[in-house]
């Protein structure tokens, strides 16, 4: 159910239509927009009759939501969300390119990576300090101490990070060292983690599972979301076809499906989507032209020698190309793409 107040409300006014929706034992999500507050009302309503608030001072009406995902829906909040990650916008005109390594392996390979895609005019830092893998035998990744080094790549460049957690308590971690957590395809569907996650203090970049559908991506964002955290990013990166030409398919359709249905901002994982290193600046190209709010890209200056995902991370000179490509797609499209924070 979803309250939508006067866009002349007071404070107090929605104030009062909160406590009255948590009296109920229900939980009230108030949604500041561009012109009116919403109050997004979840929890097992069977017993309980919110609609009373309909006649509390500064409600215009209320609304039963007849999506199965309530605060990720447009019927929530018809404005576009834009999520400010450690200073960078996500969403809204602009555009984001995030770059740098699938794994965390080393300080020297961090600050290496960091320094390019920061000149090229990448915004966000990506690399992974834990990393899920296929085999236990492959690298896991460096944990607390590549969340270390993330964070003096950060402090460094001024560039934020965003890095996956895989469990509560690399959650804990990631909230504390980055400037945004990533769940990964493979927790996609891993309640209890969307649920800390809900609870984290940092936006959260939530990726498309590897054969999830549109509804249950949004419905993973909905866990997340309804424990209070409304800063959230959905990513799409490819799903496990009959395809054997590349590693994913990259289902770039589901990024106009997003943009009409749900007002959270949607990047685009290439490097996984793909798996191939000659196919991230075509498909780069491609997700800007749907409508995709930024990009997701792995970036090493050895690939050869990186101990994961080497065969389609991008070297820094063409991670620089496609900076440049799609800062000319976005222009054509009446977008920009959003600066880099300045050096301090």
């Amino acid at each position: 159910m979803l309250v939508v107040m006067e866009a002349a409300a007071t404070a107090e006014q929605i104030e009062s239509v909160v406590r009255h929706i948590e009296r109920l034992g229900l939980k009230a999500h108030p949604i500041p927009g561009a012109h009116r507050t919403a109050i997004g009302v979840t929890g097992q309503q069977a017993q309980k009759d919110p609609l009373v608030v309909e006649n509390f001072p500064g409600v215009k009406e209320v609304i039963l939501v007849t999506q199965p995902y309530k605060l990720v829906s447009r019927e929530a909040k018809p404005d576009d969300t834009v999520v400010s990650v450690g200073g960078v916008d996500v969403g809204g005109n602009g555009v984001v390119v995030v770059g740098g390594p699938c794994a965390v392996e080393s300080l020297d390979q961090s600050r290496t990576i960091a320094e390019q895609v920061k000149r090229a005019g990448g915004q966000l830092f990506r690399g992974g300090a834990y990393k899920p893998r296929t085999s236990p035998y492959s690298f896991q990744g460096l944990g607390e101490a590549g969340l270390e080094i993330l964070a003096r790549v950060r402090e460094e460049f001024d560039i934020p990070i965003v890095t996956e957690a895989i469990d509560h308590e690399s959650l804990q971690l990631v909230d504390r060292y980055a400037d945004c957590i990533q769940i990964g395809a493979r927790n996609m569907q891993n309640f209890a983690l969307l649920k800390s996650a809900g609870r984290a203090h940092k936006p959260v970049l939530l990726k498309r599972g590897m054969s999830a559908t549109l509804e249950e991506l949004l419905l993973s964002a909905e866990y997340i979301m309804s424990e209070g955290n409304y800063n959230v990013i959905l990513c799409e990166r490819g799903v496990r076809t009959f395809a054997d030409h590349t590693r994913n398919t990259l289902d770039l359709s589901v990024v106009p499906a997003i943009k009409r249905i749900t007002h959270l901002p949607i990047l685009v994982d290439p490097s996984h989507g793909t798996g191939k290193r000659n196919k991230v600046l075509p498909m780069s190209r491609a997700a800007i032209a749907v409508g995709a709010d930024g990009l997701l890209i792995e970036v090493h200056h050895k690939p050869e020698e990186a101990l994961s995902d080497g065969p389609q991370a991008i070297l820094p000179d063409a991670f620089g190309e496609l900076v440049r490509e799609v800062d000319a797609i976005a222009r054509v499209l009446g977008r920009t793409l959003q600066p880099a924070l300045a050096a301090r």
